[in-house]
């Protein structure tokens, strides 16, 4: 079994608890009741990863370059590959992702393997919205989905915009 390494970031969308096994980032979480928290167990790769997240929340970072690699489905894998695809500053529908990883009809299906990803802002989750361009729901809040898009409209050369093919 890998080792395991734990470290946390103060982030200005609240504590984040991020873990990795000796190369790859595994997960972002929020942390949502700190007298929970794990002993700190860092490594290169968190020291790599916290410093992105630092660089993404000051504005400087709009894509990252750490190891990721999370646990999950074949059909899961596809689509977060998919939204890793997904620009900084720019939004798709669930129906857009359906329709890249298996058709329409998928659109269940991808709702919930978006609310699988444990990777969260590197694996931009968040940049997932309704067909309608209303918010729809997000892992660690309503209000995060919010924060996080309109900071990265702040630091966005671009208007952001519903539904574009890269």
């Amino acid at each position: 079994m890998l080792n395991k390494y734990i470290t946390y970031l103060k982030s200005p969308i609240g504590q984040l608890k991020i873990t990795a096994d000796i190369n790859y980032v595994n997960s972002i979480l929020f942390v949502f009741d700190n007298t929970k928290m794990e002993v700190e167990n860092s490594n290169e790769v968190l020291e790599i990863c916290k410093k992105q997240l630092n660089e993404y929340f000051s504005g400087e970072r709009k894509e990252f370059n750490v190891n990721i690699n999370q646990e999950g489905t074949e059909f899961q894998q596809r689509v977060w590959e998919e939204l890793e695809k997904i620009p900084h500053g720019k939004t798709v529908s669930y129906n857009y992702i359906a329709e890249r990883v298996g058709g329409k009809n998928m659109m269940r299906a991808v709702g919930s393997a978006n609310g699988k990803n444990q990777i969260s802002i590197i694996v931009p989750c968040h940049r997932v919205i309704g067909s309608n361009g209303s918010l729809t729901g997000y892992a660690g809040g309503m209000w995060r989905k919010e924060w996080l898009l309109k900071h990265e409209d702040k630091y966005s050369n671009e208007e952001r915009q519903l539904g574009l093919e890269f």
